[in-house]
Parts: C-alpha cells; structure tokens; sequence
C-alpha cells in the first residue's frame, strides 16, 4: 500500500532561487529500506536526496543520511545546509541550532546573517588536512581528461576517494570541459578542479568545480563537504582562517568559510523551491 511523506526541494549555498545546488529532503516519519531510499534518489536525480528523522527528546536533534543517485555517502555539505533551512524554517521555526547524526559523526547547523547581511546557515562539518599526491602518470592522465594543465595533486586522507587538481587560475577551473569517460576512468569518485580567485574572480579567495561521474553526477553545482579540504589547503596557503570561495559550475555557488585548526565552518544561502509529499 503506497503512503506518503514530506518532500522539500532546497537550492543551497545561493540567495536565488534556481541557482545553487538543489537538494531533495524526506522528513521520515517510519523507517525506509536502504533500497527504497536509493530508489527514491534514482527517481529524484538530484546529486543528493537527503533523508532525516528526528530523534526523541527536547533537543533538536535529527539523524540523516544522503543518497546520490547511484549510492549512499558518508558526508553531504549542501544537502545538510537544505535539511537544516526545512528543519529551522518549517519543522521547529523557533530553533536556531539543529544537530544532526550522520555516518560522519555530529554535524551541527546554525542560523546566521551571511555577510552581507542576509539570512544563512552555518555547517561545523569535520576538517580534512590534504595530502600532496606526486604521480606524474596520474597527474598527466587528470590533466587529458580535464584538458587543463595540472600543476598538482591532492588527495584526502580520510575521504581517500577525493582526488583534486591544481590548476593554473579561475579561468581554467571555468572553462574546463572535460571528457566524462576519461574522468570515470580515474580510479577516484571525486574529481575535482581548483584555483586561487582571480581575474572575473577576483573578488573571492578561491574557486573549484566538482565531478563525480563514478557517483551518478555528472557534476555537481556545490559542493559543501569538498570544502572541508578546500578550506584549511587555502587557508595555509594563502595565510588566513576566514575566505570567500565560489563554485564555478552553470548554477553558481556562493559559500563561506573557515578553518578554525579542529574543524571547517561553511555557510550560505538556502532558498525553498518545492514543498509537498511524495508518494512512497
């Protein structure tokens, strides 16, 4: 017997509508099998689709997991920030701190004012310190696919399915155009691309674009958790705690962020764009 459940659709990490990165939220009120809700994601095609269910007790606390639409993942920044804006707007409006429990331990949300005054949402996500990758075989195959040159390699040490290349500035992060085949198939998940700002770019201290071919996503428009090793990378380099980053893909993503030594703090916008149910 079909039921239904609340459905939310969310832009993150941009103040306008359609821009950002779209992430689908189910406010579970029973439990679903791992096979429904990865049917459920397949069917969305969203990068991610976000499942949370609020735990007993006074505080807000919700456990949450996110779907891509080929498999489940251990760490989703822009999904998160959208099941905060459903939990902190729709579901309890009077909080402003959600906590929620994932496969990546707690992650704790806030309602902010964004820098420019406009209301926002701040991730304390983990911090993840890269790795300086140095195979000239990988880095010339990273480079093909990418169609870029590539001046370096990083790697995650504890999302070691992350790989991300240094490029030369933003426009090259921009205009890349790569070839999805190629970037399947380098045996990473992840393939990323990043530059300091400059240029049209100047106005913010770094950029990046995302690619997961491996995961279902072509490319994905922003991508929060990726920032977790963005942030303290250009942090030591460029020799400050707080930056601006932006995420070159068609939507656009606007974040900002922090490395405080023992986590990454990541925030921005997020704007509703469908509210109802979805039959299940």
């Amino acid at each position: 017997m079909s039921r239904t459940l609340p459905f939310y659709q969310v832009d993150a990490f941009h103040p306008q509508r359609y821009r950002g990165n779209p992430a689908a939220i189910v406010l579970l009120t029973e439990a679903l099998s791992d096979a429904d809700m990865q049917t459920i994601a397949a069917e969305n095609n969203l990068s991610e689709t976000a499942y949370i269910r609020r735990r007993p007790g006074e505080a807000v606390d919700y456990d949450i997991r996110w779907f891509t639409p080929a498999l489940e993942v251990q760490l989703c920044g822009h999904a998160t920030l959208a099941s905060a804006a459903v939990v902190l707007e729709r579901l309890e409006p009077g909080a402003t701190r959600v906590t929620f429990q994932s496969l990546s331990g707690p992650l704790y949300v806030d309602k902010v004012a964004l820098a420019d005054g406009t209301p926002g949402y701040q991730l304390d996500f983990p911090r993840d310190v890269p790795d300086v990758l140095t195979d000239a075989a990988l880095m010339a195959q990273v480079a093909e696919a990418f169609g870029v040159e590539v001046l370096g390699l990083l790697n995650s040490p504890t999302a070691a399915y992350r790989l991300i290349a240094l490029v030369r500035d933003a426009a090259t992060v921009e205009n890349a155009a790569p070839d999805l085949t190629k970037v399947k198939a380098i045996p990473y998940r992840s393939l990323s691309l990043t530059a300091a700002g400059d240029g049209a770019h100047a106005d913010v201290d770094f950029v990046s674009r995302m690619f997961a071919p491996r995961a279902g996503i072509s490319e994905d428009p922003v991508t929060g958790s990726l920032h977790c090793i963005l942030t303290p990378y250009w942090a030591n380099r460029l020799g400050k705690t707080k930056l601006r980053a932006r995420q070159l893909s068609a939507r656009r993503g606007e974040l900002t962020v922090e490395d405080t030594g023992t986590r990454t703090l990541i925030a921005g916008a997020a704007t509703f764009v469908i509210e109802g149910q979805i039959i299940v």
